[in-house]
């Protein structure tokens, strides 16, 4: 009897949770603003990227070039600011379709291997980190989308469909161009790692050489992303310095990095990242012991050979995987396809273990992997209470905005503070400025650090935003009016009249 995850009346209802979670979570992309750090920082330089032109180097304030990161997730945002409007919608947007495109290169594979489409989905859907990463102003979903699609066109190459060889450059490409050379590191792992295990240290060379196009693919990698890299550093010189040597070195083998420009380091347990994922990735991240052990008992005994027939164009081709199929039928153990998903999902975790300057979202990348594996894993049985199971992060998500919007989010962004203005009259920040005060003011907040410049401002009225701590340390603000206030800051209008 086939288990009820196969059954033609469960596949209706699970493609109805997917779809309902997708719904939610764009709808969800309009009801909270834009929060400090991250969030407010992007949607700012894709706001200010939109305002004065500079489509060639992204911006972290007026005139300072910001070579923290490459411009793709600042296109994104800022081309459906012209397209559309300026708000929080539709800068979060193009995030999230950028992670519909994820799910259908997942899809594409998964159907390689005889793994319902509808299943895999729901899970890499429901998996927190990508739920909430999908739409997030930020760098990760483009990196994302760049090595989802570099791994699974290196895989189909490797199978036999030579042109998708290409697709895996393109890939490569996004992932330069969204977050620069971490992509490669991860891609290299992930891939090196699969050959040596699968193929052997040797052979695998040869097999490299024949199936995939490394010549022609280089050749089209550069094409896509050495302009943008030499025009970049024309326009700023320093900028290859800082990003590749600074971002790409110094900030991975030293936590407490004292060269960045933008931000502070983080300084983080080594070996933080395994258990960054192992929470930012569930529920499913729980399955995966069992998933293995079931992968490795052979428990779905149906091998993948519908799938490798459908992979092949050559008779020789297919003469080398009846025999693999012959061998992987006579020993329990992981098939060449878990081995690949194994050393796709462990490789970004194996290059930040070492790394203190981590953040959840790194692990990001090992999410696709994941949700392929479970799927597998299940393939041919039921998980138990997978509805619920999967039910549970898109609730979780709406139970979050609730509680954002009942006032949590005024002490995450100054949105709140600054729409209750009355008056329109200049903005100032008394020593310390927000992003999300740059992007709510459209960059005219201006920030203010010493008393003979507030003394200048007192001649004419305008608002200042003063943290509690600072209000209490400092004696001039005695003639202004308090007009709202936070749990840590004030708005108070100020000046003569």
């Amino acid at each position: 009897m086939k288990s009820k995850l196969f059954s033609a009346q469960y596949y209706p209802q699970m493609l109805m949770l997917l779809v309902s979670a997708l719904l939610i979570r764009l709808a969800s992309l309009a009801l909270y603003p834009l929060m400090d750090t991250t969030e407010a920082r992007y949607g700012e330089m894709a706001r200010l990227m939109s305002e004065t032109g500079n489509w060639l180097t992204p911006q972290f304030d007026y005139g300072v070039p910001f070579w923290g990161k490459p411009p793709l997730q600042n296109w994104l945002s800022a081309s459906f600011i012209e397209l559309f409007a300026n708000n929080e919608f539709f800068l979060r947007l193009p995030h999230f379709l950028v992670g519909l495109l994820v799910l259908w290169l997942v899809v594409k594979l998964a159907k390689q291997f005889a793994i319902n489409g509808i299943t895999v989905a729901t899970i890499l859907t429901t998996t927190t980190v990508f739920y909430v990463c999908m739409g997030t102003v930020m760098t990760d979903m483009g990196l994302l989308l760049g090595l989802t699609l570099a791994l699974v066109g290196f895989y189909l190459a490797w199978q036999g469909q030579y042109l998708w060889g290409y697709a895996g450059f393109v890939g490569l490409a996004i992932g330069l161009m969204a977050k620069g050379p971490v992509a490669v590191a991860i891609f290299g792992i992930a891939t090196y790692l699969w050959m040596v295990w699968a193929v052997g240290p040797v052979k695998m060379w040869r097999q490299l050489w024949q199936r995939i196009p490394l010549l022609s693919g280089l050749m089209l990698l550069l094409a896509l992303t050495l302009p943008w890299y030499v025009m970049a550093e024309q326009a700023t010189p320093g900028f290859i310095q800082y990003f590749i040597v600074g971002e790409h070195w110094s900030r991975f083998v030293d936590s407490g990095w004292k060269g960045d420009l933008y931000g502070t380091a983080h300084d983080e347990i080594r070996g933080t990242i395994w258990i960054y994922f192992a929470v930012a990735c569930v529920p499913w991240s729980l399955f995966i012991p069992r998933g293995l052990y079931r992968i490795y008992q052979n428990t779905n005994s149906t091998k993948v050979a519908v799938a490798k027939e459908a992979f092949t164009k050559a008779a020789c081709v297919k003469e080398t995987f009846a025999n693999e199929e012959q061998t992987n039928s006579e020993n329990k153990g992981f098939d060449d396809f878990t081995k690949f998903l194994l050393c796709w999902m462990a490789a970004p975790l194996i290059l930040f273990t070492f790394a203190g300057n981590i953040l959840p979202a790194y692990v990001l990348p090992a999410s696709p992997a994941l949700a392929l594996l479970i799927a597998y894993a299940w393939r041919n049985a039921s998980i138990n209470r997978f509805m619920v199971i999967a039910s549970s992060v898109p609730l979780l998500l709406v139970i979050a905005i609730v509680v954002l919007n009942s006032g949590v989010s005024k002490d995450k962004s100054d949105k709140w503070l600054l729409n209750q203005r009355v008056f329109d009259l200049p903005v100032y920040y008394w020593h310390k400025q927000p992003f999300s005060s740059r992007y709510y003011s459209e960059g005219k907040a201006v920030i203010v650090n010493d008393e003979q410049q507030l003394d200048q401002l007192n001649q004419q009225p305008y608002y200042i935003v003063v943290s509690k701590r600072q209000l209490t340390e400092q004696g001039n603000f005695g003639s202004c009016f308090l007009e709202s206030e936070t749990r840590s800051k004030v708005l108070m209008l100020c000046g003569e009249n």
